[in-house]
């Protein structure tokens, strides 16, 4: 998108929407690329789990959110479930790989009936929403009772050391190459959004208060991910 350029302040509310909306409409066209030459490949790995973590039976129909150029969408249907991937970026949407049938929307106010899917996958998009709550309230909506769920973030590691390391690399090197491979105010703004992820233990009370139960967080490769599960409550 020419002339696009995301605010060096952390936006909020409706203006976050606009902001991060823009952002990806901007680096849609090499999003994949630059997110393996960052993540080392990694996020192939993180992915794949992510929709084993579901453990739905061959045929579920799961939808994806903030899905993106379909990474997820099609990791759920070499695993043998049916996806359906939304996403509030329509460049993102034009950039999309995949199959699946792809539907323009919030994840806040989806397009789906009460119910309706067997469960729902969402990658490094958290940090994203206007608010969680209200993701986790929508989650529930439109997951069947029994349904599972799985969420797949960027985090920080525990140990001191690993987590000064992942704070260079992320904070320095990531906009760094970002910039150069797309656009720079973008990948400038990616590592700061951190700062909108709440406490896990929030998180994770929030998801039970949304009518979820089983809820588990792991963390992923020395802890520079988190992959979050959780099953809807019948």
């Amino acid at each position: 998108m020419p002339g696009f350029t995301m605010p060096e302040s952390l936006p909020e509310g409706e203006e976050k929407v606009a902001a991060v909306r823009g952002m990806f409409d901007a680096i849609a066209p090499r999003y994949d690329l630059v997110n393996r030459i960052m993540t080392f490949r990694m996020d192939v790995r993180w992915r794949r789990r992510t929709v084993r973590a579901l453990g739905l039976p061959t045929g579920s129909r799961v939808v994806d959110l903030a899905c993106g150029t379909g990474d997820l969408c099609r990791e759920l249907a070499a695993q043998g479930l049916q996806p359906v991937g939304a996403d509030l970026s329509f460049g993102m949407l034009a950039a999309a790989r995949t199959e699946a049938p792809l539907v323009h929307g919030d994840a806040l106010r989806l397009p789906l009936p009460d119910g309706s899917v067997d469960g729902a996958t969402c990658g490094f998009a958290l940090r994203n929403f206007a608010s969680l709550p209200p993701f986790f309230a929508e989650l529930a909506r439109v997951v069947r009772p029994g349904g599972r769920i799985a969420l797949l973030e960027v985090a920080e590691p525990p140990n001191r050391v690993l987590r000064w390391g992942h704070g260079v690399y992320f904070g320095r090197v990531v906009p760094l190459v970002g910039g150069l491979l797309s656009d720079p105010s973008a990948y400038r703004y990616l590592p700061r959004s951190v700062a909108y992820l709440p406490e896990p233990e929030v998180m994770l009370a929030d998801l039970a208060a949304a009518g979820f139960t089983a809820v588990d967080r792991r963390l992923l490769s020395v802890g520079i991910a988190q992959l979050v599960t959780a099953t809807r409550q019948r």
